[in-house]
């Protein structure tokens, strides 16, 4: 079974071919930014893997650094994914937006060091000031 996912307004729909992994949150500054939030729950799939199944000319896209961009919803606002130049082979989507996202938990922090003073996490997981190596993301922020 895919599991599928959408923005709020329903315009922008997509399915994932494989299973997500590398799931967890992002406190960087863009991030914050993107989502309006602390921090922005994502995982990654496969870039084949994360298809569009409705509205993908809704999907825009802007440059949110100068080694990747990410899609959003030009109708509601709803941030989409991200891809990095740096590891074409995946993109990183928001978690939130998938019909079931709580079937999926975050396993770690990136970019702790840029969290928000009045949002530290209130879990035990790994947290890393930058990005987590072993992910292959680099260490660039997003």
């Amino acid at each position: 079974m895919a599991r599928t996912g959408g923005c709020a307004c329903g315009a922008v729909r997509y399915e994932l071919a494989s299973e997500p992994f590398d799931a967890g949150w992002c406190h960087c500054r863009t991030c914050q930014l993107n989502s309006g939030s602390p921090a922005m729950a994502f995982a990654s799939v496969a870039i084949g893997d994360f298809v569009f199944t409705q509205g993908e000319a809704l999907a825009g896209r802007f440059a949110s650094s100068d080694f990747g961009h990410r899609k959003f919803c030009v109708r509601c606002g709803t941030p989409l994914l991200m891809e990095d130049n740096d590891s074409p082979e995946t993109i990183d989507f928001s978690l939130a937006t998938l019909d079931q996202p709580g079937e999926i938990a975050p396993g770690f922090h990136i970019f702790y060091a840029s969290r928000i003073g009045w949002a530290d996490a209130g879990d035990d997981l790994p947290r890393h000031d930058r990005s987590r190596r072993e992910t292959g993301k680099g260490t660039l922020p997003c």
